[in-house]
């Protein structure tokens, strides 16, 4: 009995002190969303750039992780249909934030991004 009990003490600490695997872990960096067009991803950075074009045709709201335009390596589209939907504007909101997006991967003028239609698609780290 002595035994079975230090046995199941080792595998309970065993237990405890494991990693709990966190959905963040299956995340991929802007700077590698180019391997992965046409698959749907969660792609995580921070906003370093954030324009709401209202001039352009759709009314775009463009989200730049990891650097800013001209130069950034992914991109975040809200079109202005789906602008409503979101409490905050994004381009203010989430400017200088951590984020996690997930959608289909696609590219425009080479660059990878991902269209957002639902405010559930994008997540901060602090949520």
């Amino acid at each position: 009995m002595k035994r079975f009990i230090i046995i199941l003490a080792l595998f309970l600490t065993l237990f405890i002190l494991l990693p709990i695997p966190h959905a963040e872990e299956n995340y991929i960096t802007p700077e590698e969303a180019y391997k992965y067009i046409g698959e749907t991803k969660t792609v995580c950075g921070t906003v370093a750039s954030a324009t709401y074009a209202v001039r352009s045709r759709g009314k775009p709201t463009f989200l730049n992780l990891n650097k800013p335009y001209p130069n950034h390596v992914f991109t975040i589209v809200i079109w202005g249909s789906d602008r409503g939907k979101f409490k905050n504007p994004p381009e203010v909101f989430f400017k200088g934030k951590e984020v996690c997006v997930t959608g289909l991967i696609t590219t425009y003028r080479g660059k990878p991004q991902i269209e957002v239609s639902e405010p559930s698609q994008i997540t901060t780290k602090s949520d």
